[in-house]
């Protein structure tokens, strides 16, 4: 017997302080290296689809990066950690 796990958590945080701070996805994606991380990814990210730890950690050093010297912790923008249970 296996445990599913709900792809979607819901909206996180992420969207929360993003449109707070009126951050647009295209801005952590144009601070970040050529390649680091996409739109989709972003968006992904602030609407609940669940995330890997790794790209949760992209997103939280784009928006750091971003908000320089303000800066954020993997709490303040997930209610989760990567696709594992909760």
């Amino acid at each position: 017997m296996t445990e599913e796990i709900e792809m979607n958590v819901g909206p996180q945080p992420l969207d929360a302080l993003m449109t707070e701070k009126n951050i647009k996805n295209n801005d952590l994606v144009s601070i970040a290296p050529p390649g680091f991380i996409t739109h989709k990814q972003i968006q992904k990210g602030r609407k609940g689809r669940r995330l890997t730890m790794h790209m949760q950690q992209k997103i939280l050093d784009a928006l750091n990066i971003y908000s320089a010297p303000e800066s954020y912790e993997w709490k303040d923008l997930f209610t989760y950690r990567g696709k594992k249970p909760l």
